[in-house]
This record gives structure tokens, C-alpha cells and sequence, in this order.
């Protein structure tokens, strides 16, 4: 009788067991994904890195791992100097090396220890080389490397150029007549900093040939945040007239960030107008003298031409009897006619 009892109690149990039973078989019929997802690896997390060793000379070799990454992701991996302050500038990437993660997320991968171009201390960094940006840093001891304290950061962040710069603008009809050329300086800035980046103040320097550039603070109004990236676009000005081969600069924090060339063509309007310069004040100087020695020249002879009109009236109405007067003897010297003109004969002559 007890027997019967307790299975007639255990009766409700069983069933209900049996139907979350079924329950369970038919959500798994109908999502099959989320079966694999319970059986396969744990949801990845953050990525993270592992070391084989804290500390290693140069010539050896430590291993490295990693988890919570994307799968099939590539990865690159270096020893960089002062904690990676100063961006891959402070790493050894002649020496570094390339992983492709597994179907977790999850890598192995040996590393050669060498020692990076900036002082330690120093990290191994991990990052994507694809797709959405990934990175995660260890502690790492290059023995017998060069030990030096970190730099003071800045409160305004830590801008760093991503993209190649551009300047964007052309030359107008001024321009070709000796305007100062003018450009828009656009590049990309990332803050690798903690601390967001408001009104960053950059420097902006143009330089000619061998000659040292010449700097300009120039303020860009915005805000960076810590870890995102801004496109920036400064205004850039040469000299009136300037001409050749020029190289803009843009420094940050004093430190030079991007180098791009311009080549400024050579205003031949200015050319002309020299030229044009040249040809017309000749000509109008020789025009001015001209008038000048018109206006100071003696009319002396003049008077003779207007002596000669007269003399010549006079002898018009002059009579066909008349004797005309020769014009250096005056009427009452002229020769006579009577007076012979005969020369007198020598005595003794027939």
C-alpha cells in the first residue's frame, strides 16, 4: 500500500519532466543554431593576450597567445618602446609577425625578441590588420634595452594622421597675375589618447629649396574623442608671386605629422605685364622728347622763307621793261647800264 502510494505521488513529477522534455526537443528541432552555440566555445569577450615569458634578450624568442578575437581575423604582432606612446614609430616592425585566428577567435604564435627604436618599457602589441580596428597590449622586458620614463601626456590627447593628407583647391586668374596661391590642407587625425582632443592647435609651415619651413599656428575648431578619428581641414598660404616647388608641413605637440609637396606654377601674367612695361614707357618717353625739342627749337629760318614769298609777289607784277635789282645791290648802286664793260685794251694793243 505504501509502494502504490508513492508512485501515485511521483505520477505529476514524471510528467512534467517528460514535458519539458518534449519542450526542449522541439525548440532544438526548430533552432539548431542555438544547440551548436550551447555546445560550442563560450561567447568571446574582449581580446586579450598572454606571454610565454615577462622577459627576454634579443636573439631569443617568446610565444604568444590570444583569445576573444574575431574569427579568421589577421593579426600582426610587435615589440614596441615606451608603451607604445609614440604609435608603430616606437615598434620594431622589420621584426614583427602576421597570425590568422582560428574559428574561436583564439591564436598561437611565435614571436623574435628584438629591441624596438624607442626606449622601454616596453609592450607586445596585437592588432587587426582588417576590418573593425582591435588591439591589446602585454608588459614585456627587452633585457639589456635602454630603460627611460614616459613622457607627460598632453591633456589635449595624443592626434596621430591616419590617411594621406591632401591639398584641395586650384589657382584663379589672380593668382596668374602674382596673388598669393591658396590651398586647403585635409587629412584625417585619430586620438590614440585617453582624454578627448578639443580646439587642438596645429602648426602648419611652408618651405622653399633648402630653406627651413616657416610655421603658423592655426586653431581647428572641434573635438576629437579619445579613440575615434576627425577629418580636419587647414588653409594654406604662399607669398605673393610665389612660384616652384614647395613642401607643406604639419606638426602637433612638436612633432611632425605629415610632409606633402605642392607645385606652384609660375605666374605668367606677372611676365607680361613687364614685358608690356618695357615696350611702352620707351615709346612714350621718345614721344615726350619729341615734343619737347618741337616746342624749344629756334624759328629763325622762318623769316627768309616769308622774305622770299614777298621778293617773289614783287617780281610778278614787276613790269617787262623793268631791270630787276640784284639782291645785294640796292637801287641806287646798281650798275649801269650805259657804263661800258668792256675791259680797257693794254697800250700797244690792236
Amino acid at each position: 500500500m505504501a509502494l502504490a502510494r508513492a508512485a501515485r505521488r511521483a505520477a505529476p513529477g514524471r510528467r512534467a519532466a517528460a514535458a519539458l522534455a518534449l519542450c526542449a526537443v522541439l525548440f532544438l528541432s526548430l533552432f539548431p543554431g542555438a544547440a551548436a552555440h550551447a555546445v560550442g566555445s563560450e561567447p568571446a569577450g574582449r581580446p586579450s593576450v598572454q606571454l610565454s615569458g615577462k622577459e627576454a634578450g634579443k636573439g631569443g624568442s617568446i610565444t604568444v597567445t590570444g583569445r576573444g578575437w574575431r574569427a579568421k581575423a589577421l593579426l600582426t604582432l610587435l615589440i614596441c618602446g615606451q608603451n607604445m606612446i609614440g604609435g608603430t614609430n616606437s615598434c620594431a616592425n622589420g621584426d614583427g609577425r602576421a597570425v590568422t585566428t582560428d574559428a574561436h577567435g583564439a591564436f598561437r604564435k611565435r614571436l623574435p625578441v628584438a629591441e624596438p627604436p624607442k626606449p622601454c618599457p616596453c609592450v607586445v602589441h596585437v592588432a587587426t590588420v582588417t576590418g573593425a580596428a582591435d588591439a591589446a597590449d602585454a608588459a614585456f622586458m627587452v633585457a639589456g634595452h635602454p630603460v627611460a620614463p614616459l613622457p607627460k601626456e598632453s591633456a589635449g590627447g595624443r592626434l596621430t594622421v591616419l590617411a594621406a593628407p591632401r591639398l584641395a583647391g586650384s589657382s584663379g586668374l589672380l593668382t596668374w597675375f602674382g596673388a598669393p596661391p591658396q590651398r586647403e590642407l585635409t587629412f584625417t587625425v585619430g586620438n590614440l589618447g585617453s582624454t578627448p582632443a578639443r580646439n587642438p592647435v596645429f602648426q602648419v609651415g611652408t618651405s622653399h629649396g633648402v630653406y627651413a619651413p616657416k610655421w603658423e599656428d592655426q586653431q581647428w575648431r572641434g573635438t576629437v574623442p579619445a579613440g575615434k578619428k576627425a577629418e580636419v581641414k587647414l588653409p594654406v598660404e604662399l607669398a605673393a608671386g610665389a612660384h616652384g616647388d614647395y613642401l607643406v608641413s604639419l606638426r602637433y605637440g612638436g612633432k611632425v605629422l605629415v610632409e606633402q609637396p605642392w607645385g606652384v606654377g609660375r605666374p605668367w601674367g606677372v611676365t607680361l605685364f613687364w614685358v608690356l612695361l618695357c615696350l611702352v614707357i620707351p615709346t612714350a618717353v621718345f614721344r615726350v622728347g619729341m615734343a619737347i625739342v618741337d616746342r624749344v627749337r629756334p624759328r629763325g629760318p622762318a623769316a627768309p622763307a616769308r622774305r622770299r614769298r614777298t621778293t617773289r609777289k614783287r617780281s610778278v607784277t614787276r613790269q617787262p621793261g623793268d631791270r630787276a635789282a640784284l639782291p645785294w645791290f640796292t637801287p641806287d648802286t646798281a650798275p649801269s647800264t650805259t657804263t661800258s664793260t668792256e675791259r680797257p685794251t693794254s697800250k700797244g694793243s690792236a
